[in-house]
Formats: C-alpha cells, structure tokens, sequence
C-alpha cells in the first residue's frame, strides 16, 4: 500500500511539469521525446488526451494513437 501511495504521489507530482513539457511541444510542434511520450501515455490516462491530438497535429513525429495504444510508425 505504502508503495501505491509513492508512486500516485510521484504522478502527482510530475504532472504539472509533463502538462508544461506537452504544451511547449505543442506550441514549437517539435517531438518532446518518443519516450517521454510513452511513459507520459502509461503513467497518466488523462494526458492520453493531450497526447492523442498532439500525435494527430504533428504526423511528422511518427507516431499514432489508436485503440488505447501510442504507437510508432514507419513511412
């Protein structure tokens, strides 16, 4: 239990700077890193929102969202 606490608490914690860090990626459109993308999509499904119409308005970065999994993809 105490180990949930821990790593909810983390989240919680975090979660202001990952929402900052999207929110630049989204305003210069450059990729803020595949896996900060990634851990970001697993730690925390209300970013999977932000992350989702991110992936869509920039294709360039080669990855797509769909049926609940953040994927890369080749050309």
């Amino acid at each position: 239990m105490t180990l949930q606490v821990g790593v909810i608490a983390a989240r919680t914690e975090s979660k202001p700077w990952r929402i900052q860090k999207l929110k630049m990626a989204e305003q210069w459109r450059e990729n803020p890193g595949d896996n900060f993308l990634m851990e970001c999509w697993a730690d925390d499904p209300a970013l999977r929102i932000v992350i989702k119409k991110l992936v869509t308005k920039c294709p360039h970065w080669g990855l797509v969202a769909a049926d609940g999994v953040l994927v890369k993809w080749d050309e």
